[in-house]
């Protein structure tokens, strides 16, 4: 069965689905739409049932790209024992801007509630994912552990705004693609100001999902979506909470810096006043 030839592993809010976009509009390169997340929530599934979302591949170069590999401490292994020759790409993100994007993202879906520092403060949160999941250093050591560091290339998702075509071209040259890249995709992906069915109210819906999931393309579902749907206000990541979260992200960051070769000082560049979803 045909095996994938790259994965992108993560970080997640790293716009890491800006960099799957921009290689699927490439006609040589083959990637399944869904986040697969086999290695990490779905390895119980047997490898023939991922295999299966490659049979269309071709010639062509196949990947996917599920953020939770990199962060899950299962993945790495299992990777390496079922693809030992996979290329591995992982692009990372200020792990407090990060921390506060997926704060958001589940604020946005009714997941968390608007207590910002009960989520992202180390004093309280510093084991849960949005923080854990920023440790990269971490991450990195165990897929350097069971890969040659060449077969893992690291990017920055900072580098996207000021030279987007030239994250795109390091990543080809990573997994062999030599004939010309489409250009990268232009907008964003996933915008947090959309308008959305307000959390409340989608906690209200969670349990009627089954039903209304499959017909929620309909007209009158949509009509009633727009009618309730609004910009979502976010808890603000205010300055104090951010420099808590600095601090402990930095012994972390330092030691990444020395793994990759990379100035992250840009990670300790923050606007005074904090950030908002303007930023996620």
């Amino acid at each position: 069965m045909r095996k994938p030839d790259f994965l992108i592993i993560g970080a997640a809010k790293s716009a890491t689905t800006w960099l799957q976009n921009s290689l699927q509009a490439n006609p040589d390169i083959f990637m399944p739409d869904p986040e697969l997340h086999f290695f990490s929530r779905h390895y119980g599934e047997g490898l023939d049932s991922y295999l299966r979302h490659f049979d269309a591949a071709g010639a062509r170069i196949a990947g996917e790209k599920s953020n939770t590999y990199l962060s899950d401490p299962a993945a790495a292994e299992r990777i390496a024992r079922d693809l030992p020759d996979v290329s591995l790409i992982a692009q990372l993100r200020d792990p407090v801007a990060r921390a506060y994007s997926d704060y958001c993202m589940l604020f946005r879906r009714g997941e968390v509630g608007a207590d910002i520092e009960n989520h992202l403060d180390p004093r309280r949160a510093a084991h849960g994912r949005f923080l854990s999941h920023g440790l990269y250093s971490r991450q990195i050591d165990r897929v350097l552990a069971l890969f040659p560091p060449d077969r893992l290339l690291v990017l920055f998702y900072e580098d996207i705004r000021t030279d987007a075509q030239g994250s795109l071209d390091r990543l080809a040259a990573h997994i062999g693609c030599a004939g010309p890249l489409a250009r990268p995709v232009a907008e964003r992906v996933k915008d947090a100001r959309r308008p959305v069915v307000p959390p409340r109210l989608r906690r209200v819906l969670t349990p009627l999902r089954p039903v209304l999931d499959p017909v929620r393309h309909l007209a009158p579902l949509r009509l009633l979506r727009a009618s309730v749907a609004r910009e979502l206000a976010y808890p603000p990541l205010a300055p104090d909470l951010a420099a808590r979260m600095e601090d402990f992200f930095a012994e972390d960051t330092a030691r990444l810096e020395r793994l990759t070769g990379r100035d992250l000082s840009i990670w300790r560049q923050r606007h005074p006043a904090g950030q908002d979803a303007a930023h996620v």
